[in-house]
């Protein structure tokens, strides 16, 4: 005879027990609303977030320009336009003293200067037109500009007497009778020639609006007759080396 298995009656009461919690939390979280994803997810208005720097053009500018030369110093100013990244044109104008490389200048007790022998006085006056190819661009920062640069154009020569020079070669003697400088310009003439220059260069930007720089370049100015400078001394040829400073303004 077999034995029949009975189930206990507190076996059932926990199974049931397990079973309505198990439904009663199944119908709770089904009441509960479900939450929106709160993730926030932020899209930049360009996928380029670091933009390359751009490079500041110079698409105009103009200055003066101080020079220094053998002959001596000079003023003047330049009017700039860009054609191009690396190209651009140029016209400059400048003033300067020319003389004899031979010449001495003295002073006296009071402190006036003196030439000996010097006869005329020379404002050598070139107006150039030139171009300008600028150097390294994508290796150097654009704060520095080196260039290269060849320009041409007429060169004036204005020549106004300096002294009237009295020599008595019979007695030894030697008198010069020095002509004021403004007094002698309504004597002055006008020598005519082309000339040029080729050279090297760099710009810096200042800021502000502010343009700085500096160049160094041979000047020719070779006239086709001869210039007397000191008394008896005759001269044609006046180029050189020029060192000038450049400052001014972009727009």
């Amino acid at each position: 005879m077999s034995r029949r298995k009975h189930t206990t009656p507190s076996r059932t009461r926990c199974f049931c027990a397990t079973v309505s919690m198990m439904c009663f939390f199944s119908s709770l979280y089904g009441q509960i609303p479900s939450q929106p994803d709160t993730t926030v997810i932020f899209e930049p208005s360009s996928h380029r977030l670091i933009q390359p720097a751009a490079t500041p053009s110079l698409p105009g500018s103009w200055g003066i320009d101080i020079a220094f030369s053998d002959n001596g110093f000079g003023l003047g100013g330049f009017y700039r336009r860009e054609i191009s990244d690396n190209l651009a044109w140029n016209l400059s104008l400048m003033i300067s003293d020319a003389k004899d490389p031979s010449e001495v200048e003295y002073f006296d007790y009071w402190g006036n200067s003196y030439i000996p022998f010097k006869k005329n006085r020379l404002l050598i006056i070139p107006f150039h037109a030139s171009m300008q190819y600028r150097l390294f661009k994508d290796e150097i920062m654009d704060s520095f500009r080196p260039y290269i640069t060849a320009g041409i154009g007429p060169t004036m020569m204005f020549v106004s007497p300096y002294a009237t020079n009295i020599i008595d070669t019979a007695a030894n003697t030697y008198q010069q009778n020095q002509i004021n400088f403004f007094s002698s310009l309504k004597y002055g003439t006008l020598r005519y020639t082309l000339g040029g220059f080729i050279g090297v260069g760099a710009f810096f930007g200042i800021g502000n609006g502010a343009l700085g720089g500096i160049s160094i370049h041979y000047a020719f100015a070779k006239f086709p007759q001869d210039i007397e400078v000191l008394e008896g001394g005759y001269l044609r040829d006046f180029s050189g080396i020029v060192l000038v400073l450049h400052f001014g303004s972009f727009f």
